[in-house]
């Protein structure tokens, strides 16, 4: 998919420049930040909230497994029991936005506002953090209705509005985890767009205070494969994959970093290798989107066909 405009993959799972294996999507990564014992709250181990168990199911499986097709099956049961949750309705516009249902992307990200703002009563942190996300996949809607040229004024309008909640959030926990996630997915798609900005500062919000780590480690893979820093995009490919052996994204994300870095080498070995991590991708096309097999399918070929061109 090429490049529209910054937004983070974390709640959006098919970036909108290159797809990772994963915003706000893929993710919205070390398995121990999902304590058992607390298991409604997959971003704090201490101070946390009661997100709910069955949005933290739908999470998981997003997230943590890679698995699309068990996060819709979960989501109908989540809407019904938790429904006040704001992060619920962030995960269902993200999934609407994977399946190409504009539609159902812009109802979504106004239930996650109206579910935000009525979580402020309670929770300041929360409620504003998602009401940022409410406004940032209200961008989406803009940009995927209106396209980059004409969308990009109310866009712009919208990232003022996210910031101006991030910044409100902040000054209640600056340290927060899901907080700095968010956020710290969010710098970094700003950072390896635009010309003038530092990644160093999301780079280092991530790897300080967001969790759970396998998605901060898929995040800094996902930016330096961004800033063509292959070595250091694969050890943090690495570091999510050992937490998230299971998730077909990641193999996808580690693949693509494969690629580049076998282009820019001239390795053929490498390109194979690359090939091989497409191909542990698609034995579980099964639970990814019907769109992201494909993508996956045309760039393995693409690296396929490319192994003989290579170091002539």
């Amino acid at each position: 998919m090429t490049h529209r405009f910054p937004y983070s993959k974390f709640f959006l799972p098919i970036k909108l420049k290159k797809l990772p294996a994963t915003l706000f999507t893929a993710a919205i990564l070390l398995v121990t930040a999902l304590n058992p014992v607390f298991a409604a709250d997959p971003f704090r181990t201490k101070d946390q909230r009661n997100i709910g168990n069955n949005t933290e199911a739908v999470f998981n499986a997003v997230f943590l497994k890679g698995d699309y097709q068990t996060a819709n099956s979960l989501l109908e049961q989540a809407l019904t029991t938790e429904a006040n949750e704001p992060l619920l309705y962030a995960m269902r516009a993200s999934l609407a936005y994977t399946n190409k249902d504009i539609a159902g992307l812009e109802s979504y990200s106004q239930q996650t506002l109206k579910a935000a703002e009525k979580l402020m009563e309670t929770d300041k942190l929360r409620g504003n953090l998602y009401a940022a996300v409410g406004e940032f996949l209200g961008g989406a809607v803009i940009l995927s209705r209106q396209g980059t040229v004409n969308g990009a004024p109310q866009a712009l309008s919208k990232l003022r509005k996210v910031y101006e909640y991030l910044d409100k959030a902040e000054a209640v926990s600056p340290q927060d985890p899901e907080l700095n996630l968010i956020k710290g997915y969010m710098d970094l798609m700003l950072a390896v767009n635009l010309p003038f900005a530092d990644p160093a500062q999301a780079i280092q919000r991530l790897e300080k205070n967001a969790a759970p780590t396998y998605l901060v480690d898929r995040g800094i893979a996902i930016a330096y494969r961004d800033m063509k820093q292959y070595p250091k995009a694969l050890d943090y490919a690495e570091k999510a994959l050992k937490a998230t052996s299971d998730n077909p994204e990641v193999y996808y994300l580690k693949a693509q970093i494969l690629r580049e870095k076998a282009k820019k080498d001239k390795n053929p070995q490498l390109m194979r290798d690359a090939v091989n991590h497409f191909d542990k991708a698609l034995t579980k096309k099964n639970q990814l989107p019907a769109g992201l097999v494909k993508q996956i399918e045309r760039e393995r070929g693409n690296a396929d066909k490319s192994i003989n061109n290579l170091g002539k």
